[in-house]
């Protein structure tokens, strides 16, 4: 039940938010992966573990990955995880479409500048202009009143990260 509600009110928040730097560290073609030094940052330390987690488990589903990375401990906030459907994307201004999967993961409250997505891109797509993508139509004062500091933006293989937010939660 308390997954069946938080599952509803991310879509509430999803549906709630108006539309009132990019790190794009990509796999090389050898397929290593670079992970970044830790700044001290909300962004990069998410990134790092993304990277981490899709390189000791590669068949991980975007679900899972958003939902492990919801269990960081620089996430200070209730957060949910869930699907999304190609269109307006929250934190774009502009349709995101292109992906075959792609899991949405935010605060359960609408007024922290935090939204973080996990797409699948199908076997051979241009990762690096779906990356471009993101970037250009990213907004960072998608959410009322806020503004996200920090946009993260990377992949491994077909599997890519983004995430607006602020440089560190206050708790």
């Amino acid at each position: 039940m308390k997954k069946f509600i938080a599952i509803l009110l991310v879509l509430a928040i999803a549906l709630s938010f108006a539309a009132c730097a990019n790190t794009g560290d990509s796999s090389s073609a050898d397929n290593s992966v670079t992970i970044e030094e830790p700044d001290g940052t909300l962004g990069t330390e998410l990134l790092i573990d993304f990277k981490q987690r899709v390189v000791a488990n590669p068949e991980i589903s975007a679900q899972e990955l958003a939902e492990a990375i919801l269990t960081n401990e620089a996430i200070l906030f209730a957060s949910g995880a869930m699907p999304m459907e190609p269109g307006y994307l929250s934190g774009f201004d502009a349709e995101i479409t292109g992906f075959e999967e792609c899991v949405m993961f935010a605060p359960m409250i609408g007024t922290i500048p935090f939204v973080g997505y996990i797409f699948t891109l199908a076997d051979g797509a241009d990762v690096a202009a779906f990356e471009t993508t993101l970037s250009d139509n990213a907004n960072p004062r998608w959410n009322i009143c806020t503004e996200a500091e920090q946009t993260v933006i990377s992949s491994i293989g077909n599997t890519v990260f983004f995430v607006m937010c602020p440089e560190a939660l206050e708790e």
